[in-house]
């Protein structure tokens, strides 16, 4: 997805792991300077070689002179790290967008820290996937100040397909919790037909190509149906990234109350792919738990 309308800008993408590497060469693509950094020296170097721009040798060069700086590594305290050194070496008035997925507190933690050097801070945590990120498709949900959020809107539309404001700072990472709740609880659910389909002797292909014609239809049905019934699981969001997502949903829920029995229980479920080694495996692989049980 292109971004023609917006004048090209001197951003900043810190972080080019499976999501941030796609993400940060839909912003090339869409004709602006980006200057990239990953820890990995060799990957930035990758990313160069394929996409342009530049890549620098420390987050602190990387966003030196950028309007906008986006994060996209792994937990809390990375991000603490990484807006750190960027606030050392941003100028007023530059915004940085988080598109990790971290906690609300530590984003109103970074929103405060930004804010007294008079930077703006976006918790903009997105849902998609790989291939959505691959297909500039993403959806971006987003936090904190709206003046910021307008200003960099056209930005994230360059790998968003939806890029939405949700409110204050905390309220994209709470929205992105929400998307993590009812996929763990989706994706078990058809684990547990299509297991149920294969011991009551059903083609489970033809199951899975009828009921999604119907009020069981879902993303996962249609995306991870097939290959689930075909022991793939060697693609898309990896179990441990997921484990660290629901800690996070279930340290918020002790926090607001919120009574989450199936998220605790897919939690402990995707535990027990871990013990199998199914560490990088895509959450889908639940199947391969029940199958693994029979």
């Amino acid at each position: 997805m292109s971004d023609s309308a917006t004048a090209p800008r001197n951003v900043a993408f810190l972080g080019l792991g499976t999501m941030g590497f796609p993400m940060a060469g839909h912003l090339a693509r869409a004709g602006h300077a980006v200057t990239v950094y990953n820890r990995t020296a060799a990957k930035a170097e990758a990313w160069v070689a394929a996409h342009g721009g530049r890549s620098a040798p420390t987050v602190e060069e990387a966003v030196a002179g950028a309007d906008t700086v986006f994060l996209c590594v792994g937990g809390d305290d990375d991000v603490r790290e990484v807006t750190a050194k960027a606030l050392g070496a941003l100028a007023p008035g530059a915004v940085i967008a988080d598109h990790s997925t971290v906690s609300a507190a530590v984003s109103r933690e970074m929103d405060a820290l930004a804010s007294a050097r008079r930077v703006s801070f976006l918790d903009a945590p997105v849902s998609g996937g790989q291939a959505g990120a691959e297909k500039g498709i993403l959806t971006v949900m987003v936090g904190g100040d709206a003046d910021a959020f307008a200003r960099a809107q056209p930005l994230m539309a360059a790998f968003g397909r939806s890029v939405v404001h949700m409110g204050p700072s905390g309220a994209g990472q709470l929205t992105k919790m929400v998307n993590q709740i009812c996929i763990a609880g989706l994706v078990q659910a058809l684990a547990e037909g299509l297991s149920f389909a294969q011991r009551a002797g059903l083609d489970g292909h033809k199951v899975v190509d009828v009921i999604s014609k119907g009020a069981a239809q879902s993303w996962q049905m249609e995306n991870r149906g097939h290959t689930m019934l075909d022991g793939k699981f060697d693609f898309g969001f990896a179990v441990d990234w997921m484990r660290k997502d629901l800690g996070i949903v279930l340290d918020e829920a002790r926090r607001n109350g919120a009574t989450l029995p199936v998220t605790a229980v897919v939690d402990q479920f995707y535990a027990d792919v871990q013990a199998m080694g199914g560490n990088r495996l895509d959450t889908s692989s639940l199947m391969k738990r029940l199958t693994a049980k029979g």
